[in-house]
């Protein structure tokens, strides 16, 4: 069907303009955040991946993914009607009548192109530190046609299984969150320990790195859930609030479990305690109001802080904790709307279990998140395992290598020249 350029709401195009380059400055955000978390000597590999993955799907979303996600083709998996990003000038399968999209259809594939930047580059925090190079490229280039892009179409286009079905998915809670913290897990899983872990203490390098990282999640999310509404309306400014409450809330409920706990709240603490309410409120963010987004940020910062220590006790080395943030905090944020959703913010929505529209939508939102979380681990553990036993395609970096550390000898570098000539 042809799209009606005449319908073109100017604001609303600048918006979403303007909230895909906040989301995009969230993948660098993403690098921060985990380059200050890693051990000095593996920073830039660290964040090389973040900046790769921007390169790699933004060619491969032009060139196929954008089209296996939102091309009609059936409820499983697009077509590739809009390969290499052609026929734009016709409207995207599905939003028709009163869900029918005001901005053209090119800005909608570039805002959706960002979510698909961002999704594997959460992937890496589980395998840091020992995931090679050689590898890591195929894979996500792997990941993005076989995982990514039929979660998308099953949740995000309308013609989807799950769309169909009435699963609330505001802006990526299961496509996101639930997607790349099952993936990541698979991962640690593949790549098994690193050299030493748990034995050996394997601290931050610097936390500020982790914290200004923090901060442009916080910033870029602002688009990532506002702009999800596709309008400069109240909708939108519902996400907003929702986002930064939620946010706020996690944060201070993460750092008081901490001074109850330990006896003293940590900045570390306080920037996973905003990640994990960012998470957590993404799903939801559009469908809840203000006072449900305060539950959500006080669950998000109470499941995911009491969940990071499980994978001590399955000695399972998720890194930097992707499974406990983003796979805890989507399936928090995904219920949440079953709990807390009201159609009073969002017409178009559903009342959950506490707004008087019973177990439904619940019980609907429980099954879409399984799904998507067995077929994320079940064929991400296979496109790892398969390329760990081809020829040259080792997963993982030799022994040596690890101990050396990622950076000098998969790239030749080092983020801090003191650790090559000392205190000069």
């Amino acid at each position: 069907m042809r799209f009606d350029f005449t319908t073109v709401d100017t604001g609303a195009t600048a918006w979403v303009l303007t909230s895909s380059a906040l989301v995009l400055i969230m993948t660098p955000g993403v690098a921060f955040l985990y380059g200050g978390m890693v051990r000095a000597k593996n920073v830039l590999s660290t964040m090389m991946q973040s900046y790769v993955i921007m390169a790699l799907v933004g060619v491969i979303w032009v060139a196929g993914t954008y089209s296996l996600a939102f091309g009609r083709g059936n409820a499983f998996i697009g077509d590739l009607h809009f390969a290499g990003l052609t026929h734009m000038d016709e409207a995207v399968p599905g939003f028709t009548g009163g869900s029918a999209q005001v901005i053209p259809p090119l800005v909608y594939a570039v805002f959706q192109m960002m979510f698909a930047v961002i999704t594997p580059a959460l992937i890496t925090g589980s395998a840091a530190e020992r995931w090679r190079f050689g590898s890591f490229v195929p894979f996500m280039v792997l990941w993005s046609v076989l995982v990514y892009a039929p979660v998308a179409h099953w949740v995000f286009s309308p013609v989807g299984w799950a769309a169909r079905a009435g699963a609330l998915d505001f802006a990526g809670g299961t496509v996101v969150h639930c997607n790349a913290g099952a993936a990541g897990l698979a991962m640690a899983v593949v790549l098994g320990r690193r050299v030493g872990w748990p034995r050996e203490q394997m601290r931050p390098n610097n936390v500020p790195f982790t914290l200004l990282g923090a901060a442009l999640l916080w910033f870029g999310w602002f688009g990532f859930n506002a702009g999800s509404a596709l309008r400069a309306d109240n909708l939108a400014a519902y996400a907003f609030v929702n986002t930064n409450t939620a946010t706020a809330v996690a944060m201070l409920t993460w750092i008081a479990v901490e001074r109850i706990r330990y006896g003293r709240p940590t900045t570390l603490g306080a920037a996973s305690g905003a990640v994990a309410g960012l998470v957590a409120i993404t799903p939801c963010a559009g469908f809840v109001d203000p006072r449900g987004s305060i539950a959500v940020g006080f669950l998000a910062g109470l499941g995911c802080v009491l969940a990071l220590p499980l994978k001590n006790r399955f000695t399972i080395d998720d890194s930097l904790d992707v499974a406990g943030l983003h796979l805890v905090g989507g399936v928090i944020g995904s219920l949440a709307a079953g709990l807390f959703a009201t159609r009073a913010v969002n017409p178009n929505g559903a009342d959950g279990l506490l707004y008087g529209g019973g177990t439904r939508q619940l019980v609907l939102q429980a099954v879409v998140v399984g799904v998507v979380v067995l077929y994320s681990f079940v064929v991400t553990y296979v496109i790892g395992g398969v390329l760990g036993r081809l020829a040259g395609h080792r997963n993982r970096v030799a022994a040596k290598s690890e101990t050396t550390g990622l950076d000098l000898t998969l790239h030749g570098e080092t983020a801090y020249e003191l650790d090559r000539h000392g205190a000069e």
